[in-house]
């Protein structure tokens, strides 16, 4: 049971942290910084917690929080003490930072965030960088002193956003976990995915392993070819890459598996060991383990009032394609779905829709409250004049009670487009 004090010391640092820059939470077309200088002001006010634990770094535009919660099934297995780091979290704060597959106890990730914040006031005394730290530099930093305090034999660490300039960004992960890239964030990002590629490759390291999770173009390269961004920027270094079996990527789940697994045995190439003296291998990711790795809002499946529902975070088209078609390859549910979709305005909702159309039996439009996702109403009006019948629903919960009232009878219902979505339904779910 979680003292009563260790609750009230986290509200307070909660408070006080959401008083601060959170970039998750705005809008990202404003711009963003152009260094790390505070995160490294931060950590070095912390004792540079991230120096006391060898990293696995996972980036990419999908499926890398799945990816790191496998590697880190695989590790746990091996008999080794894990830390994950985590971004966005779908219901609580504390799923951001788990310890062997847990998430933090409030008592610690209290501790970890009065640190993190004494360290930004003592930079706000001295005018140094941190005085400019984000909510999301805070956090991070919390959970880089977290895994140094409970003395962590790895720590699997989730990229935010893009990779070079992320708060993360200031470990050295020996292992360099990119999964794929897609066209997201492109105000910040870049505007192709060659550009996309080049910022996600900021997390390669010189003496890292590469795993690299975005296919070969199947003819020649272009000049928007994203694999040949990531593996020039490999040789550039002298990086061991490391590629998936073809035909490992036929779905997203079967993607994720293939990556961790590539990483495991990676980690294995370069001596490292379970606590039995073991070689680290891929195949440490068993049936068990995979089951311990599943995520909250990743092809989570729910039933209200007898109808199935599967809810999933995927926010880019060609997620959502293969989202549908591995559901499709299931024995339930079958047949077309209601579809409830909330989608953040830096999303391609056009190419979104493209992929739901032809999809889904019927579309119900919401929004979730944070001030970076469209308007109910107008998403509905952009799926009609992409050819699929759609109504807008403002709450989500509704949205999703109204899916599940058209869908009685036989068919299901599909939560996509957003984590933020999935965190607002997920408690009505789970009742």
């Amino acid at each position: 049971m979680t003292p009563p004090d260790a609750s009230r010391r986290l509200e307070r640092a909660i408070r006080t942290l959401d008083g601060l820059v959170n970039w998750e939470r705005r809008d990202r077309q404003a711009g963003m910084r152009l260094g790390l200088e505070s995160m490294r002001d931060l950590a070095q006010r912390l004792g540079d917690p991230h120096r006391s634990w060898p990293a696995v770094h996972v980036a990419g535009t999908k499926g890398k929080g799945s990816v790191a919660s496998l590697i880190a099934a695989g590790l746990a297995r091996a008999g080794l003490r894990v830390g994950t780091y985590a971004s966005p979290h779908v219901e609580r704060m504390h799923e951001r930072i788990r310890l062997q597959g847990r998430d933090v106890s409030d008592d610690l990730l209290a501790d970890g965030l009065e640190r993190a914040l004494a360290a930004r006031e003592a930079a706000l005394h001295e005018r140094s960088a941190g005085s400019d730290a984000t909510w999301f530099d805070l956090v991070t930093a919390a959970a880089f002193w977290i895994f140094a305090h409970e003395a962590v034999d790895f720590g699997i660490v989730e990229v935010g956003l893009g990779g070079r300039l992320d708060s993360t960004n200031i470990i050295d992960g020996e292992v360099c976990v990119i999964t794929g890239i897609e066209l997201e964030h492109t105000a910040v990002l870049g505007a192709t995915r060659a550009a996309i590629a080049s910022e996600k490759a900021g997390i390669l390291r010189a003496g890292a392993t590469f795993v690299c999770g975005e296919p070969a173009s199947a003819g020649r390269p272009t000049a928007d070819d994203a694999h040949a961004v990531l593996l020039g920027r490999a040789r550039e270094l002298g990086l061991a890459v490391v590629t998936p079996p073809s035909g490992s990527a036929a779905t997203p789940s079967a993607q994720n598996l293939a990556l961790a697994r590539a990483a495991l045995d990676a980690l294995g190439a370069r001596g490292r060991r379970g606590k039995d003296g073991t070689q680290l291998a891929g195949t440490l990711l068993d049936e068990a383990a995979i089951a311990g790795a599943r995520l909250p809002g990743r092809m989570e499946r729910f039933e209200l009032e007898g109808v199935p529902i599967v809810l999933d975070g995927a926010h880019v088209p060609r997620s959502v394609e293969l989202v549908l078609r591995e559901l499709a390859a299931t024995p339930t549910p079958t047949g077309a779905p209601v579809a409830v979709l909330s989608l953040a305005r830096d999303k391609d909702a056009e190419g979104i829709l493209k992929a739901l159309a032809g999809r889904v039996d019927r579309l119900i439009c919401t929004s979730v409250e944070t001030g970076l996702h469209l308007d109910a109403g107008d998403l509905a009006e952009t799926a009609g004049r992409a050819g699929l019948e759609a109504e807008a629903i403002a709450n989500p919960g509704d949205a999703v009670r109204r899916a599940v009232h058209l869908a009685a009878g036989g068919r299901w219902v599909l939560v996509i487009g957003s984590l933020y979505l999935a965190g607002a339904v997920r408690a009505l779910l789970a009742r």
